[in-house]
């Protein structure tokens, strides 16, 4: 398969994998315009000549929207092989093109985000193992830093201490989310969210984390969506309305009972 880098010539042309392919929409054009910032930041995005998943997206780690300290290494943002393009080792390549760029860029390693299982929106930790990644550092209540190192004797990325233990400090009432345009599902679904939470009565703060000052101190270690509820960190999954629908219902359901 042919790869192709996203520059700021073909970025209005190309697909960008994982939003629908209507340049219109406002997944699109979110997700365009936050690429378009990262370039000059040393992000590369390069994906396979298809319209589908099949990409890697990674950033130097000083610049990357998540408080981790990984100075000197390349933080991997996605690397999203799906549907009919699995299963014909494209993964591995699009990882090999990473860790040779890396390499030719003086990077130390590569690090990522995971979990303790497979988990939806962060890498799987059975590949990044098999791959040759070992654990850096963890957080509550599932996450996982995994790293690569070009150089055994480097010194391990960690995350941020505020991190470790997820939650909100202060009087948190509600459902609290912190979210980024890192990801173009969260330009359509975080709208909605809100819609519903209002039309339920259910206390809903959405805080657009819009500089990578903010994301590097944001309260988890998933900036692209973070959700609380009364402070304490409920899930790092990107919500349908369905299943925000649902857990307004529990969280209802349990306060009555109390």
């Amino acid at each position: 398969m042919e790869f192709i880098k996203i520059t700021r010539e073909n970025l209005s042309k190309e697909h960008i994998c994982c939003a629908i392919s209507n340049d219109k929409d406002v997944q699109v054009v979110s997700k365009k315009a936050w690429l378009e910032k990262r370039l000059d930041e040393g992000l590369v995005f390069l994906k396979g000549n298809v319209r589908g998943k099949c990409f890697i997206e990674y950033i130097p780690a000083e610049y990357a929207w998540a408080p981790v300290k990984a100075d000197g290494f390349m933080y991997i943002d996605c690397l999203w092989v799906s549907g009919q393009f699995k299963g014909h080792g494209y993964s591995s390549l699009l990882l090999d093109e990473c860790i040779n760029d890396s390499k030719a860029k003086g990077k130390k390693g590569l690090v990522c985000l995971s979990s303790k299982k497979k988990t939806g929106f962060l890498s799987d930790p059975k590949y990044m193992r098999y791959k040759g990644f070992f654990l850096a550092d963890e957080a509550d209540p599932y996450f996982e830093l995994l790293y690569l190192p070009f150089d055994p004797d480097c010194e391990k990325p960690r995350f941020k201490d505020a991190v470790k233990n997820p939650q909100l400090n202060g009087d948190a009432k509600g459902f609290t989310l912190y979210y980024t345009n890192q990801c173009p599902f969260t330009a359509k679904y975080v709208p909605l969210l809100e819609a519903l939470a209002r039309e339920k009565g259910a206390a809903f703060q959405a805080i657009h984390l819009d500089t990578r000052e903010a994301a590097q101190n944001a309260p988890s270690p998933f900036t692209t969506f973070s959700l609380f509820y009364e402070g304490q960190f409920v899930t790092h999954e990107i919500l349908s309305e369905k299943k925000f629908e649902k857990l307004l219902a529990e969280r209802s359901a349990g306060a009555s009972a109390v």
